[in-house]
């Protein structure tokens, strides 16, 4: 699939991110619906907005999730996670999302998606 997408006017960070996700179809399928367009809980979206992250997608391929974070240009990635750790109704969704990851229920949003490394980017 190819999705259009508006140039950003200015600079921006880009964080990538992985995570496993239980491999259950039924599972799946309520994790798609709770991240469909306006689905998330508006605390949530007005959470990440507030730490800086401008822009999130996330992408599957079976039980494998993999988000596009875009932020602000001087975005700290550990201090944010650990701000949006403290934000209305966080920790209660980042419980409600563990049931369909393959993580611990306690663990954080910055321990459960996993930073991946860009190793090639097509240059201009």
């Amino acid at each position: 699939m190819a999705y259009l997408e508006d140039a950003r006017p200015t600079p921006f960070k880009r964080y990538c991110k992985g995570l496993s996700l239980q491999a259950d179809a039924e599972l799946l399928a309520t994790y798609r619906r709770l991240h469909a367009p306006g689905a998330a809980w508006p605390e949530i979206t007005q959470g990440m907005r507030e730490v800086g992250i401008l822009d999130m997608e996330i992408y599957l391929t079976g039980s494998q999730a993999f988000m596009i974070m875009d932020t602000v240009p001087d975005f700290d990635h550990d201090q944010a996670m650990q701000a949006l750790a403290t934000k209305p109704r966080q920790a209660e969704w980042e419980a409600l999302m563990a049931s369909y990851q393959q993580t611990s229920p306690d663990a954080t949003a910055a321990e459960k998606w996993q930073l991946l490394e860009r190793i090639y980017k097509l240059g201009t």
